[in-house]
Formats: C-alpha cells, sequence, structure tokens
C-alpha cells in the first residue's frame, strides 16, 4: 500500500434476510438476496484491497458486532467502523470527518467497480477536491473527497434519480473543483441482476 494514496472506506448493511436487497426477493428469495448481499460485500472488500492505495476500512451499518462483520475483519484484515448519522449523507460524511486525509468511498452494490477504478480517483485526488463515479440509475458508486465537506451531501434525495445531479448543484454551490470518471451499473433490480449473470462477474461468497 501506498503511504500517501487516500484510505478507502466501504459502505455496508449487515446481510440479513429480509433486510438487504429488498427489489432482488421476489427474485432470489431473502435469503438468496441476503447472499448476494453478502457476496457483493466480500468482492467489494477484495477490490479496495486489490487497489494497494490506503488502509482499508469496513463501515458497518448497525453494529460492527454482526458474525459476517467479523468474519470479514479476520478474513480480509480490515477495520470495522459503525457508520453514524440520520440518513446516508451524514453517514458519508461522518466517515470522511474521521478521515486523516483523502478519502474514497464506496458502496457495495457494484462489482463492475475494478482496482483500476479506484486507482484513477486516487489520482484525481491529487489534483481535484472531489471525484465520482456516477452510477446509470442516477446515483454513484463512489465518492472521494481530498478533505470532509458537508455540504457536497446537503439537502440530496437519496435513493432517487436525481442524487447525482443534486450533488453536481452542491459541488458548484461549494466551489468544489470535481471530475467525474466513466458511469458504471450497480446491481438493485432483477434487471440488473439478470446483467450481473451475464457479465461473468464470479460473486461466490467464500464463507
Amino acid at each position: 500500500m501506498t503511504t500517501d494514496a487516500p484510505a478507502i472506506a466501504v459502505f455496508a448493511k449487515a446481510p440479513v434476510a429480509g433486510e438487504v436487497k429488498t427489489r432482488l426477493m421476489a427474485t432470489l428469495g431473502p435469503e438468496g438476496a441476503a447472499r448476494l448481499h453478502q457476496a457483493l460485500v466480500e468482492r467489494a472488500l477484495a477490490t479496495a484491497l486489490a487497489a494497494r492505495l490506503g488502509p482499508v476500512a469496513l463501515w458497518c451499518a448497525p453494529e460492527t458486532s454482526h458474525p459476517f462483520f467479523l468474519w470479514c475483519a479476520k478474513r480480509f484484515g480490515v477495520e470495522l467502523r459503525r457508520q453514524q448519522g440520520c440518513d446516508l449523507g451524514e453517514r458519508m460524511h461522518h466517515a470522511f470527518e474521521q478521515a486523516a486525509g483523502p478519502l474514497l468511498l464506496i458502496g457495495s452494490d457494484c462489482p463492475a467497480l475494478g482496482p483500476s477504478d479506484l486507482v484513477a480517483a486516487a489520482e484525481t485526488l491529487r489534483h481535484d477536491d472531489a471525484v465520482f463515479v456516477p452510477a446509470e440509475d442516477g446515483g454513484y458508486v463512489l465518492v472521494g473527497l481530498s478533505r470532509a465537506d458537508a455540504r457536497v451531501f446537503a439537502n440530496v434525495p437519496w435513493s432517487t434519480a436525481r442524487v447525482m445531479a443534486c450533488t453536481r448543484e452542491r459541488l458548484r454551490d461549494a466551489g468544489l473543483r470535481w471530475r467525474e470518471l466513466p458511469e458504471l451499473w450497480d446491481v438493485d433490480r432483477p434487471d440488473d441482476y439478470v446483467r450481473l449473470q451475464g457479465a461473468g462477474l464470479a460473486l461466490e461468497t467464500a464463507r
């Protein structure tokens, strides 16, 4: 790992059946959706470590004590941190506030995100205040900041198709320089799962 490279935060919910990947439960069932979520978290951690940047932490919700999170800490050698805040924006801002320097934050829904994307994002933060990888559904799958700035996450309509558009408005209003890397897709809906199956991305859980 590179000492001056940004740290990486991976955000994830505990893989509780009936509480994760709810839009896929009709296709996979509650247990199957939870297993898929678990495999996606494992892939996100493996991707973050393969980028060989700064230290990687798994930011957990609701608590770090879930057996899956404890297993991830042991298998991947990552620190566990608890997400804190009333909404996603507050939780992400809290993670950036806790960072000692630049930070890249990713979720666990985008298996198409690769180590090279993280390396490109880290390079961008050498010159810009922020970097994003937009998602096809109107959100984003990666956000990186050179320093914490709550304005980036203020009054954003989370879980809607306007997340990235509103974020651009916040960045302009704050006078921040940002760059967007190529758009990627995430896995939330049945059509996404069909795409995942055809993409050749191995997602078998190691547990």
